[in-house]
């Protein structure tokens, strides 16, 4: 997708990765010495059974026998109990590490601008929320611990053949260039075919998304051949990607089989050759064969988990790649620069207003949908835009807003471009009030409360009080504590929206933006929420984009937007009576 949020790169990554292991260095320096103790232990039997072999060779007494066998006994169970604990350190740390990755991921996401989002498509974040955390949550959970173990093991095995007899060594180097030669051919071309992969699923994701919600759309329009095709032309590009990571790993892992063999069976023969040369005892070249084979299951674990390692990074790549667009302009995505100068910069003359001044916007480069334009509400005043559909009222909306940035011009609250304030504050000044809403799960109150979490039980009465919503909140099975959103208790479309205007007075932003807030509704509940909605807008700046004129009628003055611009600009009367653009509206609808 060509709108998809980028993916971060491969130092991005190995930064972060860092990062990660310098937050948690006594869990790290815990997993990792308990799993090189196991190791440890686990070295010393194959070293006790060369011991025996020589000495039976030599005529040792039962009695020794015996306490060799019990001295193995003591340190395999030594190893597993060893194990046990060392799994068990891997794991805490690997949850605590998955908590966090998990806690940004979700402040980077919310950090987003909404544009960003629209962009993007909501198959790339769905996909990146889901699919990508449960394939990272799967490598710090199993693959990290597991490639740490691997790694102490193979360490501690090679030191543990180079004290038995150095030149038994030597046919484990056997299998280096292969599994090297191997694994670099590998890792050329895993990550990017991992990140195609992930890509062509969130295809997949965007386009049945819109096919399942623009279904009626779909059918009225008689556009299912076109929606089958893009879905079908996902799926094509889904299986080719997958194809190919699965040709990698039909081809690297057969490789990586031959390369275990071929210590052990070089072990046995150069062994043999040195016991007769009378360079190695029989003793030692028990041991050396038992080590190789030892190198054999981590050395197969770390090339297995490899694998699951470019999915990971391929995925680490991609939640860290949300936060880029912030990151990279410092200001909502949509935002450029014209005649040199930064969309932002104005004269700060707007004397506490929230100001539009001269701007443009293009949601494709090269084709703007507004074109220079001003407007400046004055502070308390109730301005609705009225126009024709795709005329621009919703853009601008937006971009008064602060939802979208202007590629060109500016727009200003107390003289600061919107665009350069942090969220938080941007929505002390002005909210989108639109036809969407969202109850989330958690209790009522959670859901009030979540635009100013240090808010009481008293402020949050108040906001649902304010929207008529607190005798139907308090009616609810467990009042104000009762969970709603997915799986809790329902809520009607009317009342979910009555709990977003409550937000809105607990957030109390001087100026709000109504995007025809109810004309979703049914009759009777946009009635209801007129009453609601009168609350909300006491005393605040409102800018209502009046899809029907009824709601123009009552502004104290009216912008009619057309083809991008401000053609018309007063109250009701003055308008009707210039008989221009709006005139001939009020007529054709007023009848």
């Amino acid at each position: 997708m060509s709108n998809a949020l980028p993916v971060a790169d491969a130092r991005q990554v190995r930064r972060y990765a860092r990062e990660l292991a310098r937050r948690h260095p006594r869990g790290l320096a815990a997993a990792l010495g308990l799993h090189a103790l196991a190791a440890a232990a686990g070295l010393v039997a194959p070293r006790l059974l060369g011991d025996l072999v020589e000495g039976i060779s030599r005529g040792v007494g039962a009695v020794t026998v015996d306490r060799v066998a019990l001295a193995i006994a003591g340190f395999v169970v030594a190893q597993s109990v060893l194990v046990r604990f060392a799994h068990l350190a891997s794991a805490r740390l690997g949850e605590r590490v998955l908590a966090e990755l998990r806690e940004e991921f979700v402040d980077r996401v919310l950090a987003l601008p909404l544009s960003t989002v629209e962009r993007a498509g909501t198959g790339d974040l769905l996909t990146r929320t889901s699919r990508d955390v449960a394939a990272l949550s799967r490598t710090v959970r199993f693959a990290a611990p597991e490639t740490l173990i691997a790694a102490v093991t193979v360490l501690l095995i090679l030191g543990a053949l180079v004290l038995t007899g150095p030149l038994l060594v030597v046919p484990c180097l056997l299998a280096v260039p292969l599994l090297v030669a191997g694994t670099r051919w590998y890792l050329r071309r895993a990550p990017a075919g991992y990140l195609r992969e992930n890509a062509a699923y969130s295809d997949i994701t965007d386009g049945i998304s819109e096919t399942v919600e623009g279904a009626r759309t779909t059918e009225a329009l008689r556009q299912q051949a076109r929606r089958r095709a893009r879905t079908d032309a996902d799926i094509r590009r889904s299986y080719a990607a997958e194809y190919y990571t699965l040709t990698l790993r039909t081809v690297f892992f057969p490789v990586a089989e031959i390369g275990y063999l071929l210590p052990v069976v070089g072990t046995l023969l150069l062994g043999g050759w040195f016991y007769l040369e009378g360079w190695a005892s029989l003793g030692q070249v028990t041991a050396a064969t038992l080590y190789a084979q030892q190198l054999v299951d981590p050395v197969d674990r770390l090339l297995s988990w490899l694998d699951e390692f470019q999915v990971g990074g391929a995925s680490l790549a991609r939640l860290l790649g949300v936060a880029e667009p912030a990151e990279a302009d410092g200001k909502p995505a949509g935002a450029a620069e014209a005649d040199g100068k930064p969309a932002g910069a104005a004269p700060v003359t707007d004397d506490g207003r929230l100001a539009a001044h001269d701007v443009r916007y293009a949601y494709r480069a090269g084709h703007d949908v507004l074109h220079g334009v001003t407007l400046v509400p004055r502070p308390g005043e109730k301005l609705a835009m009225v126009g024709p559909s795709g005329a621009g009222k919703s853009t601008l909306g937006r971009l008064l807003a602060g939802v979208h940035a202007p590629r060109a011009g500016a727009v200003t609250v107390d003289g600061r471009a919107l665009s350069e304030l942090p969220l938080a504050e941007l929505r002390t000044h002005v909210a989108l009030v639109s036809q969407e809403h969202h109850v989330f799960i958690g209790t009522l109150t959670d859901n009030v409360a979540m635009v100013r979490p240090d808010a009481g039980p008293a402020e949050v009465r108040a906001a649902l009080a304010a929207v008529d919503a607190l005798d139907w909140a308090e009616a609810l099975p467990d009042g104000l504590d009762t969970r709603v959103g997915a799986g809790g208790h329902p809520l009607s479309p009317a009342q979910a929206q009555q709990l977003a205007l409550a937000r809105l007075v607990l957030a109390d932003p001087h100026t709000l933006v109504l995007d025809e807030a109810t004309s979703l509704i049914d009759p009777r509940a946009a009635r209801a929420l007129e009453r609601s909605l009168a609350a909300v807008l006491q005393g605040r700046t409102v800018i209502a984009i009046a899809h029907r004129l009824f709601s123009a009628h009552d502004a104290d003055r009216v912008a009619v937007v057309e083809d991008g611009r401000i053609t018309e600009l007063g109250s009701h009367d003055e308008l009707v009576a210039a008989g221009g653009s709006y005139a001939a509206l009020w007529r054709s609808w007023h009848g």
